[in-house]
């Protein structure tokens, strides 16, 4: 790291003022994904997850559920109405 030179204190000050304000967003991420991954372990959060992506499987195969029920419950109905 180069040595920066500062024609005067105001510029020092700005510089570390600048560098106060980086540190302190730095450290409300880190404690915001702190946050945030405590959240992603509680009970309720897991359950809602797992089902989520079940759900995500389940609905994008739905119309392929749907196509292979159909004829089966067409045939269903027309051997029940010839009584077999």
């Amino acid at each position: 790291m180069e040595t920066k030179k500062y024609a005067s204190y105001a510029e020092m000050d700005r510089e570390l003022e600048i560098l106060k304000l980086q540190k302190e967003i730095q450290f409300q991420k880190l404690t915001l994904n702190i946050q945030k991954t405590k959240e992603s372990f509680e009970p309720q959060n897991i359950i809602k997850s797992f089902f989520g992506s079940y759900k995500a499987t389940l609905s994008n195969s739905y119309v392929d559920i749907l196509q292979t029920i159909i004829p089966f419950f067409i045939k269903w109905i027309i051997n029940r109405k010839r009584g077999r």
